[in-house]
């Protein structure tokens, strides 16, 4: 028996991310694409699920939603399902690299994007299997059959599962101007999650503002984010998700293929070189010193 699974979960994640030979960047030399993972755990039942199918859209899934149509013979509750949910910060490298660029991503981001999102598929896959383990059922929403792309009737792009959203609930970091989660760690990353029939206590959210981290919302005193964007995707209205989409999947895509020899595609330019890059701004902790506590 497990005395803590909310331990036990985080020194999964933990030793496969420092362990596996899979955390690569797949560059000469080698390197490994991230060096940590923070890890926090929202309910099923908790009502923001039900809220993102106002926000995001009604196609958006619930945890139980899409835990019950993986496993259909079983008979369960939303308050008997958890999420679990990580982010993987880029290494400093990573981050150095494309902090220096103003149009096209680095090489390293593209990678940390393709190779990094396929160690993300790995740990995905292992939290799973070790799960199955201990004879728990557990799922990857973003692997599932039945996941797909849908439009949003506020935000376009979207899917029938956000990883950033799935965070959001776990306590994990808010949305900046640009869309990315503002973290701890800073909005350079990658985010994954699996559901779970094990029941884990929920992680605290320090924030009750889905804008909490950002210096744009807190006192309007920030604009780097949209200052980096090359192409004008984001503005005090918001991210503009057809022109990121423009530029990040199609043009840096061929950016990629022509100059890196890699069919890859990304900019991560507002999630470099702006005050959340690494971090949550200095200035709004010192606002809130009971942030964190």
């Amino acid at each position: 028996m497990i005395e803590d699974v909310r331990l036990w979960l985080k020194d999964v994640l933990d030793c496969f991310v420092k362990d596996s030979p899979k955390n690569s960047l797949k560059m000469e030399p080698d390197e490994r694409a991230f060096d940590e993972i923070l890890v926090g755990f929202s309910s099923g039942a908790d009502p923001l699920y039900n809220d993102y199918k106002d926000l995001v859209g009604p196609f958006h899934w619930t945890p139980l939603e899409i835990f019950s149509l993986t496993f259909p013979e079983l008979a369960i509750e939303a308050d008997q399902i958890t999420v679990i949910s990580w982010i993987l910060p880029h290494r400093e490298p990573t981050k150095a690299d494309n902090r220096k660029e103003s149009f096209y991503p680095s090489r390293r981001w593209v990678h940390a994007r393709f190779p990094g999102e396929e160690f993300n598929n790995q740990i995905r896959l292992h939290v799973v299997e070790k799960l199955g383990g201990i004879g728990v059922k557990a799922l990857a929403p973003v692997l599932s059959p039945h996941w797909s792309m849908e439009k949003s009737p506020k935000y376009g792009f979207a899917s029938k599962w956000s990883e950033r959203h799935a965070a959001y609930a776990a306590g994990l970091g808010t949305f900046g101007l640009c869309d990315g989660l503002i973290t701890p760690k800073g909005k350079a990353h990658r985010v994954g999650s699996v559901v779970t029939s094990l029941v884990v206590p929920f992680s605290r959210r320090p924030y009750d503002d889905h804008h909490a981290y950002c210096l744009f919302f807190h006192d309007g005193s920030c604009n780097a984010c949209r200052k980096r964007c090359p192409v004008g995707a984001i503005s005090e209205d918001g991210h503009d998700k057809e022109k990121c989409w423009a530029h990040a999947g199609v043009t840096c895509a061929e950016f990629a293929k022509q100059n890196y020899g890699f069919d890859g595609y990304g900019c991560g330019l507002c999630q470099t070189g702006v005050p959340c890059e690494s971090g949550i701004p200095v200035k709004i902790l010192r606002s809130k010193p009971g942030l964190f506590a």
